[in-house]
């Protein structure tokens, strides 16, 4: 902790172990030192002690080990014999060791504070972006995790959002081509506008519509700034009280419906092309419904998944592990996926990774 209450990143040393961990070394040193009677003192070597703990601990624990470390190099170099001037030289040698090591830790201390603000606005940044599950409406209750495969990165160009509107519960589920700080760029404008058209539209395919004029929008500006243009496969829900939902797939993966012991996916026939590309297509896209009965479980992923391979280049086989999931409890079922996705490819994830769960709102009694 901060002076101020904050909590910081980084080694914590605790004043206890702290404690028994110099007089721990201190007696070490000091009984080879007695023990051996060698020309060559080893008890100088404590010198070393205040710099293992600036490195772990708190600038007053740098101090105290320093002063402890000082008082014990003036006693045992009078206990020993040695002369005053040698003694006060390597108490004075140590004051200044010690003074660099308090200063070393007081820029650790700073730094750690530092990392510690940025990781909390990238926390909150990211609460305002993509909202935490799980999220629920009147429709349905939706799950599952968000990972980004950026290091250091709370926001990725896989992203997801559930807006309960008039019109009923629109989802969102999409993967923006590409990675890095371009990719969250086109994201954000998709997550923009979906947020606003899923309250205005009163159909799918106008809130689709939107989407796209806001992919054309983001290419027609990276096309300024020299960035290559972006596409977006997305998958966007219409769900309401019926056992029917319509859906517009713009070159997505189609969702899984795991019901009665079994799991399969929807069929949503062809899927439209991706955000971006509507100009280049001679056909509309049109919505298309699939039956998502009550006490079901929905399943919606982005490729990070499909598309994960193991070490001999074999596919990550999502509809075969659903299916021996399917009688297992539905809670827990993301986390499950993804323990055994890592276990599969015996890697870190090389792509974003996000999985929805919908299971239907259970009725009030």
């Amino acid at each position: 902790m901060t002076d101020d209450g904050r909590r910081r990143d980084g080694p914590r040393l605790s004043t206890p172990v702290m404690l028994l961990g110099g007089i721990l070394v201190t007696v070490v040193v000091l009984s080879l030192d007695l023990a051996t009677g060698t020309a060559v003192r080893l008890f100088p070597l404590l010198i070393f002690l205040p710099a293992i703990v600036s490195a772990l601990g708190e600038v007053w624990q740098t101090v105290l080990a320093s002063v402890w470390v000082i008082l014990v190099e003036i006693v045992i170099g009078l206990y020993v014999g040695a002369q005053t001037d040698d003694v006060l030289l390597a108490a004075g040698f140590m004051a200044v060791f010690g003074t660099l090591s308090a200063l070393g830790c007081r820029y650790r201390v700073r730094r750690e504070e530092e990392v510690h603000r940025l990781r909390s606005a990238a926390a909150a940044l990211q609460r305002l972006i993509v909202r935490p599950l799980p999220l629920r409406t009147a429709d349905v209750v939706v799950n599952g995790l968000y990972q980004p495969v950026e290091e250091d990165t709370m926001v990725g160009g896989d992203m997801y959002e559930v807006a309960a509107s008039r019109h009923g519960t629109r989802v969102l589920i999409a993967d923006v081509q590409g990675k890095g700080l371009p990719a969250i760029g086109t994201a954000l404008a998709v997550l923009g506008s979906f947020r606003e058209a899923a309250y205005r539209e009163p159909t799918l395919t106008g809130v689709v519509a939107a989407l796209e004029t806001s992919v054309v929008r983001q290419n027609a500006f990276a096309s300024l700034t020299g960035e290559p243009e972006r596409l977006v496969t997305a998958l966007v829900l219409d769900i309401g009280e019926g056992p029917v939902v319509e859906a517009v797939n713009c070159g997505h993966i189609a969702p899984f419906v795991i019901h009665d012991g079994d799991a399969a996916q929807a069929d949503l026939g062809e899927p439209a092309v991706p955000l971006g590309l509507a100009a280049l297509s001679p056909a509309p896209r049109k919505g298309t419904r699939f039956t998502f009965p009550p006490g079901a479980t929905m399943l919606l992923c982005t490729d990070g998944v499909t598309e994960a391979r193991d070490p001999r280049g074999a596919f990550y086989p999502l509809e075969e592990r659903l299916r021996a999931y399917a009688r297992a409890p539905s809670g827990g079922l993301a986390a499950r996926l993804e323990a055994d996705l890592r276990g599969f490819t015996r890697a870190a994830p090389r792509d974003d990774i996000a999985i929805l769960t919908l299971r239907r709102t259970e009725p009030s009694p």
